[in-house]
């Protein structure tokens, strides 16, 4: 519960501007969990059915969009950040659900990192969010998972969310 919670509130923080100040965001962190704690446990229940199958898909590919056909202009960081998690997909081992959850633990890190050092505006930057947010999902459900078949199914959209960014952006 408290990682969906914290999921929401980076989520709610992404659709502001991705270089805000750090009171405004300890601010606005602090203000969307108190909303989300708010929701009622029905809902948490419904949350949990969409957050499996978000976990496995990739419809955001049905969203995104390029620019003019063209690939979509990243700053250096973001990219480095994706670069980043693409090594750590290459080299974590994820023969147990702990290596899964370690897995799950450095993608968040260099996934935090891609949030924080953001300086995109715009299209560019609204295009991200589309590759970004079900990324987010991925990661928070591998980091919860309790078995190595969804485990393994939650890499592999993953794997394919974090191969994919490369079609859309340079």
């Amino acid at each position: 519960m408290k990682k969906s919670i914290l999921s929401i509130a980076i989520l709610a923080l992404l659709f502001t501007s991705c270089n805000n100040s750090k009171k405004e965001t300890q601010n606005t962190e602090q203000n969307n969990t108190e909303e989300v704690e708010t929701i009622s446990h029905d809902n948490h229940e419904s949350h949990e059915t969409h957050d499996a199958h978000s976990a496995i898909s990739n419809n955001w590919m049905e969203e995104i969009q390029l620019d003019n056909g063209n690939k979509w202009v990243a700053n250096e960081e973001t990219n480095i950040g994706v670069e980043k998690m693409k090594d750590i997909l290459k080299t974590q081992q994820t023969t147990t659900l702990e290596g899964y959850h370690q897995l799950a633990k450095e993608l968040t890190e260099a996934k935090n990192y891609v949030i924080k050092e953001c300086t995109m505006k715009g299209p560019s930057h609204d295009n991200l969010h589309v590759w970004l947010l079900p990324l987010m999902e991925k990661i928070d459900a591998l980091s919860e998972v309790d078995n190595l078949e969804e485990a393994s199914k939650i890499k592999n959209s993953i794997q394919e969310n974090v191969e994919a960014y490369n079609r859309y952006f340079k």
